[in-house]
């Protein structure tokens, strides 16, 4: 039975073959069986279809050392790390879509699960944050892709509801594009992340749809955990991450001239109903303890795959914390009075 480590070393080695895998659209790490660790770990292969041709090129195992001893452990034997295959199909960014859900509405102030984006295009409000050091600023973080007209630094204004939801510019402007993480066509990208200043701070609140506040976010999180999330398109949903460390392609189709480009160590989450269809894009999944753990970006054409980063990649980056109600803010001030007091 193969532990995460070693099958996390045998997904570095076929990502070393991927050109000489043809239909393979992604390589994480996962559990055999899929939802715990009962059988192990494995290599996960997304495969563009499930013609014996693509099968003919994904190995049905990949051989790694295995290292046993205390603290100068020495190679012992080798183990044999299974591959799953799943056939996932294209996986695309989400952005452009005609949806009947409740949020996609006009609401203010803005909480994050709300239909969000520029003229002519929606995505979701991922999460109301703050500067890690400029606290009483408050933004809106979203992707790249629904905050950014063309993954540029020019100016994109940011409408709620989102251009495909009947927002207009001007009449529901509340702010503009502030910074962003480029997406880059030649190269391996980590994330699709930006945040958007707000006009006034009053126009967002720190609140999440169906749930209300978010304590922060977390560093981490386990194959076969539960999450849930807001989304613009799917509204209230639950999945499960099927696998993490997954480098995959994921195709932007005319979106700044970028087609198809690679990402490395994302997270899929998997459900039997669709969890990430167009306008989801932006959405946060959350713990069930409510803290976020990963943003939405893309997913496969069933919707039933999200592709995830782990936010705190983007909390790290942009220099963010989860924003906090005033009264949170407060009662937190007056615990660290106590403290000192009680160090006197």
């Amino acid at each position: 039975m193969a532990t995460f480590r070693e099958a996390l070393k045998a997904k570095n080695h076929l990502v070393k073959k991927w050109k000489r895998m043809p239909g393979v659209m992604g390589i994480g790490v996962g559990y055999v069986n899929g939802r715990n660790n009962q059988k192990g770990a494995c290599v996960v292969l997304y495969t563009l279809d499930a013609s014996a041709a693509v099968k003919k090129g994904c190995p049905s195992c990949v051989a790694v050392k295995r290292k046993k001893g205390g603290k100068r452990p020495k190679i012992t034997s080798h183990v044999a790390v299974p591959v799953r295959t799943v056939t996932s199909g294209r996986c695309s960014s989400h952005q452009k879509w005609r949806a009947t859900s409740s949020y996609r509405r006009r609401i203010r102030p803005v909480i994050a699960g709300v239909s969000v984006g520029y003229p002519g295009a929606s995505g979701t409000a991922g999460l109301i944050v703050t500067g890690a050091l400029r606290r009483a600023q408050r933004f809106l973080l979203s992707n790249n892709h629904v905050l950014n007209r063309n993954n540029t630094g020019g100016y994109t204004e940011t409408i709620q509801p989102g251009g495909s939801d009947g927002g207009r510019s001007g009449r529901d402007r509340i702010g503009q594009l502030y910074r962003f993480v480029r997406l880059r066509k030649n190269a391996v990208n980590d994330m699709d992340v930006a945040i958007s200043i707000p006009t006034s701070n009053n126009l967002l609140a720190p609140r999440y749809a169906k749930v209300g506040t978010i304590p922060g976010y977390v560093r981490s999180y386990a194959i076969g955990s539960r999450l849930k999330k807001v989304g613009r398109t799917t509204g209230f949903v639950h999945g499960v991450v099927e696998s993490t460390h997954t480098d995959i392609n994921v195709d932007y189709g005319d979106y700044g001239g970028l087609g198809t480009i690679r990402f490395r160590n994302q997270t899929v989450i998997r459900s039997a109903a669709p969890i990430s269809l167009p306008g989801d894009s932006g959405s946060v999944w959350l713990t069930a303890n409510n803290y976020a753990a990963a943003v939405n970006f893309a997913g496969s054409a069933d919707g039933r795959l999200s592709i995830a980063f782990p936010i705190h990649r983007a909390m790290r980056a942009l220099g963010l914390r989860v924003a906090q109600p005033a009264s949170a803010l407060s009662s937190r001030k007056r615990a660290v009075r106590r403290r000192k007091k009680a160090r006197k």
